[in-house]
Formats: C-alpha cells, structure tokens, sequence
C-alpha cells in the first residue's frame, strides 16, 4: 500500500487515535484546556499526591501522543505526510501503517 494511495486510510486511523487519546484525557478528568480538575476540599494525603502524579504522568504521555497525532494529520493537510522531516524520502508503507504518526523513515527513527 503507497502511502500518498490510501491517505484516508491514515487519517481515520489518525482521527482514531486522537478521539481515543481525547477520550482517556477526559478519563483521567482532564479538561480541554489540558488542565486536571481536583476537589479542592479534598485532604492531600500522600496517597492522593502519588495518584496525582501518577495521573499527571500519563496524561504528560498521553498529550505527547495527541501532539504527534496532531502534526501528522497536519502533514496530511499540508501534502506532506509520508514523507520523513530529515531526508525528504517516503516513509515506507509499512511503517506508517504500524505507527500512522510517523514523521521519519525507519533508518532516520532513532536519530
């Protein structure tokens, strides 16, 4: 599969992945200006302290994720997707098709 072929294909599974995301940072209490709501009345205890960071954490990695899903949908829109940010060659298919936000090919991944 060319990956300029079945660009729609990347994008549902893109528009996907940020609807999933979305829906875990809601999960998590999470609001739309990325901020976590507690109960203030609530007593900080260190149990709700390490939940708390624990939470933070993942919405952090959650948000990382949400950003490089963002890019590549933007990449979409731009003409530009599939194609990797360092060497200008086309991401190969099958490594958009494993990880759709993929702004580098495979040999420039760990750089």
């Amino acid at each position: 599969m060319s990956s300029t072929d079945n660009q729609h294909v990347f994008r549902d599974a893109l528009e996907i992945e940020k609807a999933r995301i979305l829906g875990e940072l809601s999960d998590l209490g999470f609001g739309e200006e990325g901020l976590l709501a507690y109960d203030n009345n609530f007593a900080d205890t260190s149990q709700v302290t390490a939940e708390r960071g624990e939470t933070e954490a993942l919405a952090g990695e959650l948000s990382e994720t949400l950003a490089a899903v963002e890019a590549a949908l933007a990449r979409l829109d731009a003409g530009t997707y599939g194609v990797c940010e360092r060497c200008g060659e086309p991401i190969a298919a099958e490594r958009l098709e494993a990880m759709p936000m993929a702004s580098t090919c495979i040999l420039h991944a760990s750089l």
